[in-house]
């Protein structure tokens, strides 16, 4: 079916229409994983809600921006995903699907998250990335078990210093916001080993030596004059970084020395849980 006619068939709210653009889903897929990316869907069919068993459901590349209650019935759920969608607001059933590993929110309109995340203590990963977040929700800080954090591409300037309680942390990735110096909470969570800082504001790193679980920074694209100092065996991305030596001070002034910069994503492709 066309890209074309499904997204005409999606305004049609009748039974037949939905069924349609699902192509005949009726039953619960032996793998317990339902997958409807980018079908156009502007709601979800209910008759999803009745696959109990469901592990994983892949919503994104939609125009939903909002879910039925109904889909609070599908609590074996451990991956949803809602990116690229028109959610300005988290819809709170999706709080309640106390089994989720993994929540996917990314390229969305959200501004904030509700606090009723906190009822999520089973999350490892959750993506906000692309989204419209002027400050890191601290409801976040409340998610024991997570161990990736994906904020790139928001408007963050500070990080909250609750954020040093997440102790199963180790992946944080913050490209692409507005951070005009490096967290200071960072420094203080040495379990930590991917922090991703490109495409900031910040113009001196502190020491990240003493960081003993710090395996990879990035923090290419800042208009930084130092790179910041880490332990033997720890790569750095970013100017000055180990294939490199930094500037040399000369009558007090920087030279700088011109990188080929290599631009570095985050993870391309989406996790399961370990």
């Amino acid at each position: 079916m066309g890209n074309s006619l499904k997204a005409i068939v999606a305004f049609v709210p009748s039974n037949k229409c939905q069924k349609y653009l699902l192509e005949d889903l009726e039953e619960m897929p032996v793998d317990k994983m339902v997958d409807l990316s980018g079908r156009q869907l502007r709601r979800l069919p209910l008759h999803i809600c009745s696959f109990r068993e469901l592990v994983k459901l892949y919503l994104s590349d939609n125009n939903l921006n909002h879910l039925p209650p109904e889909l609070e019935q599908l609590q074996n759920l451990q991956i949803l995903a809602l990116d690229f969608n028109n959610f300005k607001a988290l819809p709170l059933v999706v709080c309640t699907l106390k089994q989720l590993c993994i929540l996917y929110l990314g390229n969305n309109k959200l501004c904030s998250l509700p606090l009723e995340l906190r009822l999520l203590q089973n999350l490892k990963t959750l993506w906000i990335e692309s989204n419209c977040l002027q400050y890191l929700p601290e409801v976040v800080c409340e998610l024991s078990l997570l161990k990736t954090l994906h904020a790139g591409s928001n408007a963050l300037r500070a990080l909250p210093a609750q954020l040093q309680c997440l102790q199963e942390l180790r992946t944080i990735w913050l490209s692409g916001n507005l951070l005009s110096e490096f967290p200071p909470v960072l420094l203080d969570m040495p379990f930590l080993e991917v922090i991703d800082v490109d495409r900031n504001s910040i113009r001196f790193f502190p020491s990240l030596a003493h960081l003993p679980g710090l395996k990879l920074v990035i923090y290419d694209h800042n208009p930084c004059r130092n790179a910041p100092k880490v332990a033997k065996g720890v790569r750095r991305v970013g100017r000055w970084s180990e294939e490199t030596p930094e500037p040399r001070k000369r009558s007090g002034a920087v030279v700088e020395i011109t990188l080929n910069e290599k631009p570095l994503l985050p993870p391309a492709s989406k996790t399961e849980p370990e």
